[in-house]
């Protein structure tokens, strides 16, 4: 009898087990594993930082449904669709079309697409936290990237523009230039400098300003930096570090008109400062005339199919570097973009990916683009979703084999 109560029991509880599952208990398999990022193996010891825009904004993203101006600048409508194409502000087009900086999705496949290239960090475009003009958005973009950044694995660091401080001041908000300036600084202090993702060198959290364009005495810097209870590694613009004075640890290579700038720069220049950033670009070629927004700048870089990446890059890697910025991720107004286009593809990140010395030749970028297609087609799909969090989660731990299996068993569903 005793055998027979005990198989009753078993019975009873695979029944009760069967009936109880409602559909809304995860099972092992359905569970998502979440790992901590894993850094790309490269044998480049230089590290590699991507200057970064996180200005762009779509309809959808707008308080006034209207496209942004770095997508449209004073005459392009992108609502208007030639060939598959919007009508953008530029002579370039990325490969997800226009978008949101402060998109998840967009935000995902950029830095993802960053890691595999040996990328270490985003040095952010930053106006500061007034809100004046777009300045805000910028801001609320920037840290929507910055959420992300820590899951990736990436570094970041900001370039401050001080050229907006005008701006804030007429509009009532500061007194003056330099208080506005005080305000900033103390923000980036407080909710920055102190995060373990933020670029340190020389023990200092690293700031840089494009210019100086508005502070340029020493004693303005010199005020404005009294606020800081830790001194950051402060890097002008090339030639610019004597506006700021003692407050200015080196200086960064930027583009401007052709790369004997540049070689100029590592001969006559770097080797006078106590810390100075090298610059790679693949070309210029702006876009202001066309779009409405005065003339255009002068002069263009030509990209040469990959010829001006290639130059730069060697010039960097003869001058042994310790910091490379590379121009831009994403200035499609100016043309710098290293953010793949119908035009270049993937081109000019496989370029960095040997820059770097990435140990595992095996590309992913499409894979990545493959990614960023299925968040957008299963946008309301929670659970395709959910395995593409899975998906995230093994190409940031460089789980690369396990990521792509389960990306094509999703495009084979």
């Amino acid at each position: 009898m005793r055998i027979v109560y005990l198989a009753l029991m078993v019975v009873a509880a695979l029944v009760l087990g069967c009936s109880s599952d409602d559909g809304n208990s995860p099972s092992k398999t359905d569970e998502l594993e979440k790992f901590d990022p894993v850094p790309i193996q490269k044998t480049n010891s230089t590290e590699v930082f991507m200057h970064y825009m996180t200005w762009f904004e779509t309809k959808e993203s707008s308080d006034n449904n209207a496209w942004g101006i770095h997508w449209t600048m004073a005459n392009q409508n992108p609502d208007n669709i030639v060939e598959g194409k919007r009508d953008i502000a530029s002579h370039y087009y990325p490969l997800i079309g226009p978008y949101h900086s402060g998109d998840k999705d967009v935000i995902e496949y950029h830095l993802l697409l960053m890691k595999y290239s040996g990328i270490d960090g985003l040095l952010f475009d930053w106006y500061g936290t007034y809100d004046v003009n777009d300045y805000a958005i910028v801001d609320e973009n920037t840290q929507a990237v910055i959420d992300l950044m820590d899951e990736v694995g990436l570094k970041y660091a900001f370039v401050y523009e001080d050229r907006t401080l005008p701006e804030v001041v007429n509009a009532g908000m500061a007194v003056t230039n330099e208080s506005a300036a005080k305000t900033d600084m103390r923000y980036l202090e407080a909710n920055h400098f102190n995060q373990d993702a933020y670029i340190q060198i020389n023990n200092q959290p690293l700031l840089m300003v494009f210019g100086p364009i508005t502070l340029q005495s020493p004693d303005n810097w010199t005020n404005v930096f009294s606020v800081f209870s830790k001194q950051p590694t402060f890097l002008t613009l090339w030639n610019e570090s004597a506006d700021a004075g003692d407050n200015a640890d080196g200086e960064y290579a930027w583009v401007y008109q052709d790369n004997d700038h540049l070689s100029d720069f590592y001969t006559n220049r770097y080797s006078q400062l106590n810390v100075a950033m090298g610059s790679a670009y693949p070309g210029f070629h702006d876009f202001y005339e066309e779009g409405g927004w005065g003339s255009e700048i002068g002069w263009t870089i030509d990209h040469q199919n990959g010829a001006t990446l290639d130059e730069t890059l060697d010039l960097a890697l003869d001058a042994d570097v310790d910091y490379l910025q590379l121009i831009t991720w994403n200035d499609f107004g100016e043309g710098t973009m290293f953010e793949p286009t119908d035009e270049f593809g993937y081109s000019f990140i496989e370029k960095i990916k040997a820059y770097t010395g990435v140990t595992d030749q095996q590309s992913i970028f499409e894979d990545i683009h493959t990614l960023y297609q299925y968040r957008k087609k299963y946008s309301g799909d929670a659970t395709v979703q959910k395995k593409l969090d899975q998906v995230f989660y093994y190409l940031v731990s460089v789980q690369t084999d396990k990521a792509l299996s389960l990306l094509n068993e999703l495009g084979d569903d």
